[in-house]
């Protein structure tokens, strides 16, 4: 087996800037056909997501079966609004939409958008890329054997020499996170800034997060902070591990302020429903929130926390721990 390089981010320092999604999207996907694609995106949840409502469309793994869920409709990703930047530059107006009609979605259309009632309503923002899976089902879908895994870092990729636009892996992904791009009639997706990485630079939307919520290493280095935070403190968890494919991009799921009793006092129950929480991330993360909530107190308490002093990460280059994994 490969090598993996993986992706840690703690939900309890995203901010929902957008940072990430503009360094993604300025940096891979600028060429005709991909104005619609956010191989980066940050969810405000609970929400519909990116395209929306990506988690009814099916896909993934069952019983070791690869399944085929449907294919996301162009619409689901919403458009790209139309803008007199033009004018706006050369007349000194004031940049103005250039439709009538309002769109009818769009990837940040419900951003900040509340859940439950006041004054316990809850929200939190949810980074999503593609996963570099280690049992990818895009790549077992690919009839033409165009996607493949690399064996120096396991990021997964698509040769689009020999895409032929099938789009069996973008029924295939239960993410949605592999896009079709309708001009050249070939699948694109998120690439982990694999060139940056064989410098040992970390991706775009990683070393452009004011937030440092993203770490980024080798799945496997006992001495990183993935393999720490994934298997020594088992805080970080994949995404709806339940779809069988093995993600390589994990979270430590957020703990949001205490919630208020009818008095108005605080009360013990979460402010986000742990049934949501365990919807997204699997029954692991009962476990996980209790470490955390654990080391927090150690470290209210003065004393010595080595999960808290890894997520604070005061030097930001704690983050990265990025091998050079070049090809010769």
């Amino acid at each position: 087996m490969g090598k993996q390089v993986a992706m840690v981010m703690d939900l309890n320092k995203c901010i929902g800037c957008q940072a990430c999604t503009a360094a993604c999207k300025s940096l891979w996907t600028d060429d005709e056909g991909q104005e619609y694609m956010l191989w980066n995106n940050v969810e405000t949840r609970p929400g519909p997501g990116y395209p929306r409502d990506w988690e009814q469309d099916g896909g993934g793994f069952a019983d070791g079966q690869l399944q085929y869920g449907e294919l996301p409709e162009r619409s689901a990703h919403g458009g790209e609004i139309p803008l007199n930047h033009e004018q706006a530059f050369s007349s000194g107006t004031e940049i103005r939409l250039q439709q009538k009609e309002p769109m009818g979605y769009g990837a940040n259309q419900d951003e900040d958008t509340s859940s439950g009632t006041y004054p316990n309503n809850y929200h939190f923002y949810l980074p999503r890329l593609c996963n570099h899976c280690t049992k990818p089902a895009c790549l077992e879908a690919c009839p033409v054997r165009a996607i493949y895994k690399r064996e120096q870092d396991g990021i997964v990729l698509v040769d689009q020499d020999k895409c032929q636009g099938i789009r069996m892996c973008n029924r295939a992904c239960p993410y949605d996170k592999v896009y079709f791009n309708y001009v050249i009639k070939k699948s694109q997706k998120c690439i982990f800034c694999f060139p940056r990485v064989e410098q040992g630079v970390a991706p775009a939307c990683a070393r452009q997060c004011p937030g440092r919520l993203r770490f980024v290493g080798m799945l496997e280095d006992e001495d990183g902070p993935i393999h720490k935070l994934v298997y020594q403190w088992k805080v970080a968890l994949p995404l709806h591990p339940e779809y069988g494919t093995d993600p390589n991009v994990f979270y430590v799921p957020p703990i949001l302020p205490s919630s208020f009793d009818e008095q108005g006092r605080f009360s013990e129950d979460p402010r986000v429903p742990m049934d949501y929480l365990r919807y997204l991330f699997g029954p692991e993360v009962d476990a996980a929130l209790i470490t955390m909530h654990e080391e927090i107190e150690r470290k209210k308490a003065g004393k010595a926390s080595e999960l808290m002093d890894l997520l604070i990460a005061r030097e930001w280059k704690s983050l990265f721990n990025i091998p050079d994994v070049r090809v010769a």
